[in-house]
């Protein structure tokens, strides 16, 4: 598939739990990419009104594409991009966190790089710039430098943040990493791990752009640590 880098459509796959005072700020930061842009939440059994806001936000700004998306009887972020990725048909699937610790401007970075060459997993690198305070506990360092080494050895590629939520591919990457998952198994809660070995088994490139990490301006984290 060759087109020109702007005729591009991209889907941003947005997990959203219990996010309800990020919703608007990430609608209206959110870059125009490509050809056309949508942006898809999955909604995961929040206790705070993160759904009622999702379509608020949806009738507020119309000439936004938004889609909204249950999550269901499935739990997890790795289930959340999952469905969202099935329910796009654009040709550039980005992830974006909900929580606004990467702003979603440098989504912008992410296109560009994979707008320029085919065969690449872009990936958020949050450990080059200073982390803002609050943004990464010091367990969440341990173990994103920890498993950066780890994953280092394994693909033999410097990879140096395996955990940051943001990643950008192709669809059609994706559908074959996807065709290739019974090697791998079903024992990833984060989605992350899957599509760097899915991605590096089919000799995809591993691209990392630094981002700035930020602390969220909203509620808790969702991660559980251990």
């Amino acid at each position: 598939m060759s087109r020109h880098k702007n005729n591009y459509t991209v889907s941003i796959i947005v997990p959203a739990r219990n996010e309800e005072g990020t919703i608007e700020r990430l609608v209206k930061q959110a870059p125009l990419l490509g050809s056309r842009t949508e942006i898809i939440f999955i909604e995961g059994h929040s206790k705070d009104k993160t759904k009622k806001e999702i379509n608020r936000v949806m009738k507020l700004y119309r000439h936004i594409k938004i889609r909204l998306l249950s999550q269901g009887p499935t739990v997890g972020k790795a289930a959340a991009v999952k469905l969202g990725f099935e329910a796009s048909r654009s040709d550039i699937l980005i992830i974006l966190d909900a929580d606004l610790s990467i702003a979603p401007s440098d989504l912008r970075r992410f296109y560009a790089a994979l707008a320029k060459e085919h065969n690449q997993l872009i990936m958020g690198n949050r450990l080059i710039y200073p982390l803002e305070r609050d943004s990464m506990r010091f367990l969440n360092m341990i173990a994103n430098t920890w498993f950066g080494y780890i994953f280092s050895w394994i693909l033999n590629q410097r990879i140096h943040d395996t955990l940051a939520g943001t990643k950008a591919l192709f669809r059609s990457d994706y559908l074959r990493i996807k065709r290739n998952q019974k090697y791998f198994g079903d024992f990833d809660p984060f989605g992350d791990f899957d599509l760097i070995f899915g991605a590096a088994y089919l000799k995809l490139k591993l691209v990392e752009i630094p981002v700035r990490y930020r602390a969220r301006i909203y509620g808790t984290t969702n991660i559980k640590r251990f």
